[in-house]
């Protein structure tokens, strides 16, 4: 590198003069320099934060510029592509459905961007769309409860004139009224909540309970059930407890009527540790359908029921401080019931 001279024609004094001046040119130059690298990297960091920020957010995001091009995008709205392409930018608030969920949009402005944010919403949805169900559903078994009460009484009675040769007709028409009647319990039920009275009550009871409900409940193919119910006691509400299992039960006979097997069996029983009450529900029938979505509310698969009876179950052994577990293979419905007392709130 050339060294840097001073012209000659300058007196001293000029060039002492000039030099500082350069010196203080180079320094401020130095000093500029560091606070523009000072500068960058504090917009560097700023960006990095605004994409984590950006990135933490559980809805979908997008940042537009003037002309409708993305600026700013995180993840989420990566992976709901497509999804932009169906909203309405001019809305400042919109439902938009989209690959069977719903989304909230919310969009706002900011100079020359325009700010795109869509929530999932799809629970809030179902869960909306399910309280609506519920309170129909209660309405309808409160209109329904009278007329049935009022044929529940004439089939009584016709049932102690009935001839013997028609004496089959009556008792279908009992077991189908005892489904009714289930069915508009198990409704009113949910839409009031379980609030289960605690007693003691010998599982002998428990297990006389289901034979009833067995014995009411209508099938078409031969069946066999196998009870296993010791003399133990346990603490429950005696109601509550046997119709948690007659559910299960009737979800097993259904199953069964659903196979292609000429007949079947099903087995009922309670086995019990220093801890918990164990009560087994298995059966020969077909293969738990969607077993992910057997506690929905209103959901079914077979064409008897109104989709209540898995769910109140649910409900019925939560409110025992209890728990379910569900195994497909093989197929196998536990109830565990805690020896401990008291009762969820």
């Amino acid at each position: 590198m050339n060294e840097f001279k001073l012209p000659s024609s300058m007196k001293e004094s000029e060039q002492k003069t000039l030099l500082r001046q350069l010196e203080s040119l180079i320094e401020q130059t130095y000093s500029v320099e560091k606070e523009y690298i000072a500068l960058t990297n504090s917009y560097n960091q700023l960006q990095s934060l605004v994409k984590q920020i950006i990135e933490v957010l559980p809805n979908a995001l997008w940042v537009l510029n003037e002309d409708g091009s993305i600026f700013l995008h995180n993840s989420e709205a990566e992976r709901l592509e497509g999804l932009l392409d169906l909203i309405d930018l001019d809305a400042k608030e919109t439902e938009t459905a989209f690959k069977e969920r719903f989304f909230l949009v919310k969009i706002s402005t900011r100079e020359t961007k325009r700010i795109v944010s869509a929530t999932d919403i799809t629970e809030q949805k179902r869960r909306e769309r399910l309280a609506s169900m519920g309170r129909m559903a209660a309405h309808l078994a409160h209109e329904i409860r009278n007329p049935i009460g009022s044929i529940a009484l004439l089939v009584s009675s016709l049932s102690k004139r009935v001839v013997p040769k028609n004496q089959p007709i009556v008792d279908e028409i009992k077991r189908s009224l005892f489904r009714v009647e289930r069915i508009i319990k198990s409704t009113l039920m949910y839409s009031k909540g379980v609030n289960p009275v605690i007693s003691s009550i010998p599982l002998e009871h428990i297990e006389k309970e289901c034979r009833a409900a067995v014995e009411s409940y209508s099938y078409t193919k031969p069946i066999v059930f196998h009870y296993s119910f010791s003399n133990a006691s346990l603490k429950a509400d005696a109601n509550l407890l046997s119709l948690a299992l007659q559910n299960f039960i009737f979800n097993a006979i259904d199953a069964i009527e659903q196979s292609d097997d000429e007949s079947g069996e099903v087995w009922i029983g309670c086995e019990e540790d220093d801890d918990y009450f164990r009560f087994i529900i298995e059966d020969s029938g077909i293969a738990i359908e969607e077993s992910e979505r057997l506690f929905e509310a209103f959901y079914t698969t077979k064409t008897k029921g109104n989709g209540l009876g898995m769910v109140l179950a649910r409900q019925i052994v939560e409110a025992h401080n209890g728990r379910i577990v569900v195994e497909t293979d093989p197929k196998r419905f536990t109830l565990l019931l805690p020896k401990r007392d008291g009762i969820a709130d």
